[in-house]
């Protein structure tokens, strides 16, 4: 935008000194020349009177051609016209041949001719003897002062673009500033910087833009945090139906299935906890604080194949794990990555018959900037993998609410990764997670290398 604007000035400046400067270096000129003339034609009429007092006797014509000025001396020329007896004796230098004198006959007025080193005017005179006046005018008096008027003219040309040059740079400079702090405020906000505003400065429609800006940063901070609310408050009524199954768990007696059922209602109570301190968190913590969580992906892994195993053990499903052997850091708070594979593998034993096997393998990448995790099952697949991965789709039975693939995509999105769904080795559908390791973008990698990955040894549970 400021080179444009310096542009734009540059062009309408030069556009307005052409179209003034131009013209009035052409009146200079002309004036210049009509300066020149003018003085000629008053000696001219000087040297008319000189002969109608002298009557065009040679004597008394030189005495007063001598009495004239300096600068007119060497310049006037008296002699009678081509073809009259009656002319006068010629006085002064002549300059005008006689051909060319014949070849501007008749001479009715004053005439310009041109001759070598600038022109002469000629002033035909009848009183009792005809003659004609000759005054020559110098081509240093026709052009001159003409070219340092032009120099005058071309500098103060150049001074006013120069001068619009820096006046539309200061406007620029003030414009684009405004415009680059309001840019640079959206990408803080874009990465949850919700305490950043911008100052309200700059032309009218900048500062229109910036005060929407923070009308908007406003509202945004306001709804996350009713959002916060309503999580931890949410959350909070889960506790009484959790301690009544919690009570009701303790009568079950011994067993697997009581133990499991133990096992189940304690990690909900303790999943609910965590979703309340989240929240209380998040609502004390200001906006703007970083994060910066990491966890061990394959540790979190082990973790919940170990909580899977029990019920894909009593549903007689084969469970196998590979490629967790060496710890990978990646930038995912563990409880968000926990509920991404619980939400993969929850999906495994809700959408597929009892009995059908499953995997989880990990591969790192040769450069060791992202890992991914692929979830296989030998199930029907999923007819329709877009559909799938749009939030809200609850298309896959009784208890869906198709929120489970969006929690999986939203955790590999915030490392730079992605999400997607095809066809796995053992018939079903295959979910392929994308994690940076570091942080970076991670998905142009991902989707370079696509499905084509080594698997590991595998470890059956």
């Amino acid at each position: 935008m400021r080179r444009a604007l310096v542009k734009v000035c540059i062009a309408v400046t030069a556009m307005v000194v052409v179209a003034f400067a131009v013209p009035l270096a052409l009146v200079v000129k002309e004036m210049a020349r009509d300066r020149a003339f003018t003085g000629a034609e008053r000696l001219a009429a000087s040297v008319t009177h000189l002969l109608a007092a002298t009557g065009g006797d040679r004597d008394p014509l030189q005495r007063g051609l001598a009495s004239m000025p300096a600068q007119a001396a060497g310049r006037i020329a008296v002699y009678a016209p081509p073809g009259r007896a009656d002319g006068s004796a010629e006085i002064g230098e002549r300059r005008l041949t006689e051909e060319r004198l014949r070849s501007a006959a008749p001479l009715e007025g004053a005439a310009v001719e041109s001759v070598e080193g600038g022109f002469v005017l000629l002033q035909p005179v009848t009183t009792e003897r005809s003659a004609v006046v000759e005054v020559f005018v110098p081509q240093e008096e026709v052009t001159g002062g003409v070219t340092t008027a032009w120099l005058v003219l071309a500098g103060t040309g150049l001074a006013l673009v120069a001068a619009s040059v820096v006046i539309a740079d200061r406007l620029g400079t003030r414009m684009v500033g405004a415009a680059e702090r309001l840019a640079g405020a959206a990408r803080e906000l874009g990465r949850g910087r919700l305490a950043v505003r911008v100052p309200v400065e700059g032309p009218a429609e900048l500062r229109l833009a910036a005060a929407a800006f923070n009308s908007m940063a406003d509202q945004v901070a306001q709804l996350l945090a009713n959002e916060r609310e309503l999580a931890a408050d949410l959350s909070h009524r889960l506790r009484t139906p959790l301690t009544v199954l919690r009570l009701n768990t303790a009568s079950l007696g011994d067993g697997d299935a009581a133990e499991q059922t133990r096992a189940a209602v304690a990690q909900l109570e303790r999943e609910v906890d965590h979703i309340i301190r989240t929240a209380r968190e998040q609502r004390t913590q200001p906006p703007d604080a970083p994060g910066g969580a990491y966890c061990d992906a394959c540790e979190v892994i082990r973790e919940r194949m170990d909580f899977w195993s029990a019920l894909a053990e009593d549903e007689g499903r084969e469970a196998e794990l590979a490629g967790v052997g060496e710890p990978v850091r990646v930038p995912v708070a563990r409880a968000d990555l926990a509920a991404a594979l619980d939400a993969l593998l929850g999906n495994v034993f809700r959408h597929t018959p009892e009995g059908t096997a499953f995997a989880v393998d990990v591969h790192r990448s040769a450069a060791g900037d992202s890992v991914i995790v692929l979830v296989s099952d030998a199930g029907p697949g999923i007819d329709d993998p877009d559909a799938a991965l749009r939030r809200g789709y609850g298309d896959g039975g009784p208890g869906s609410t198709g929120l489970g693939l969006d929690i999986v995509r939203r955790v590999a999105e915030s490392t730079g990764g992605d999400v997607r769904i095809g066809r796995s080795v053992l018939g079903g559908t295959e979910v392929r997670l994308l994690l940076s390791s570091d942080g970076g973008p991670a998905g142009g990698a991902g989707r370079r290398r696509g499905h084509r990955v080594r698997r590991g040894v595998r470890r059956k549970w």
